[in-house]
């Protein structure tokens, strides 16, 4: 079976951390975690606002950061009534640096009580597409599929959820009336679904390929189903066109659309994007032709028909997307690494010892750990899992005098 790494392996295996589970959020069981491991400072990505955890941290005198910050409109009002606005602001009074996602989330994190002086900007983490470690064997498989994907049109339909399948598979019963050898690729957001898509095409005798088998695009067999975790940036790259599900059905959010820009593929997303639609906003901002929003199975039909129609119209969105990516990207991690430095590890250091004096960032290295929170969607689709990322070592160039 095709198996890349997850993000947890991928950690693990290499950078000078240690990769576990979060505790629960009650008092006792963050109590005994924070003693344990003793963390100079704690990063929490997006919405990942833990009560206990922040007040027995703040309580600690561990340093805490809120990266990507953001919050639903729902949990917005949620947070802003009567009962819970005491303790959300109260929470957020706790952290010494919060980088919301954009700038109506800046304004709703003010309207909570969140200090003005902890917020800062940088941009979103998320358009930040690093290059990354490929196995030989992936490599192979992957050249593998290229090979049989030659001299024939393709486009892909990624991260799609339970019932957005029906769309993708009308939308590509349209298309192979005009181009009978194309190949449709359907990435499930859960791997699972993928054999169960297979199943029910099977039984309506359609010829599909499931990638965890090891089964080839042969003649005939238009359907090419990735049922595997970890290979979606690689298999951007076999298609001139990306379709991003998890945003053509009410109630989804959408997903990442910048792994497909980057890859140079021509992106296009529904209507129903959630956090995302900042994303989308500021790339169509960058060059309208960067990501193309439809709205449902019709409009989603005609925009792949020009798209294979006209190779000039897919050379210019696939140029835009990437471009777009490009100019979202540049500068995101430096900027997010010097926040840390002025407002983190700053203040880590100076806790640990009063008389330092920083005028620039160089060679002096102290050691703490920096505990990381990583939110990983749970295989189940429904609950967020934390990851935390103990970094043995954090390089402050510091400088005393």
């Amino acid at each position: 079976m095709h198996k890349a790494k997850t993000g947890f392996e991928h950690f693990d295996d290499n950078y000078n951390s240690v990769c576990i589970f979060a505790p629960l959020d009650t008092l006792t069981a963050v109590r005994a975690f924070v003693d344990y491991w003793k963390p100079n400072a704690i990063i929490l990505i997006e919405s990942e606002l833990w009560p206990n955890l922040i007040m027995t941290a703040s309580a600690n005198g561990i340093v805490l950061a809120l990266l990507n910050a953001r919050m639903s409109a729902k949990s917005f009002k949620h947070f802003s009534g009567p009962v819970l606005l005491p303790l959300i602001s109260l929470m957020l009074s706790k952290f010494s640096l919060i980088v919301p996602l954009s700038n109506m989330q800046a304004i709703q994190f003010q309207l909570l009580q969140a200090p003005p002086c902890v917020i800062n900007f940088s941009g979103d983490l998320k358009c930040v597409v690093e290059d990354f470690d490929v196995s030989e064997g992936e490599l192979r498989s992957i050249e593998d599929l290229k090979l049989e994907l030659a001299h024939r049109q393709v486009w892909m339909a990624s991260s799609i959820h339970r019932g957005e399948e029906e769309i993708m598979l009308g939308v590509h019963r349209e298309l192979t009336k005009i181009h009978p050898d194309m190949v449709t690729i359907l990435v499930p957001r859960v791997p699972r679904h993928g054999l169960e898509i297979t199943q029910e095409l099977r039984k309506k005798g359609q010829n599909v390929a499931l990638r965890s088998r090891h089964e080839k695009l042969v003649a005939g067999t238009n359907i090419y189903v990735v049922d595997t975790l970890g290979e979606l940036r690689l298999l951007y790259g076999l298609t001139p066109i990306a379709v991003v599900g998890g945003s053509f059905l009410p109630g989804l959010a959408g997903h990442n659309i910048l792994e497909a820009a980057a890859a140079g593929c021509a992106v296009l997303t529904g209507r129903h994007i959630g956090h995302f639609s900042q994303m989308v906003l500021e790339m169509q901002q960058l060059n309208s032709l960067s990501v193309l929003q439809v709205f449902g199975k019709l409009e989603l039909v005609n925009a792949l028909k020009e798209l294979f129609s006209d190779a000039k119209v897919l050379e210019a969105r696939r140029m835009a997307a990437k471009q777009a990516y490009h100019s979202l990207s540049s500068g995101i991690v430096s900027s997010v690494w010097n926040l840390l430095n002025s407002h983190v590890f700053k203040r880590v250091a100076l806790l640990e010892d009063p008389s330092l004096q920083f005028s620039r960032f160089e060679s002096f290295t102290l050691r703490y750990n920096l505990l990381v929170a990583i939110t990983v969607l749970g295989s189940s689709g429904q609950a967020n899992i934390l990851i935390y990322l103990f970094f043995r070592t954090a390089s402050l160039g510091a400088q005393k005098h």
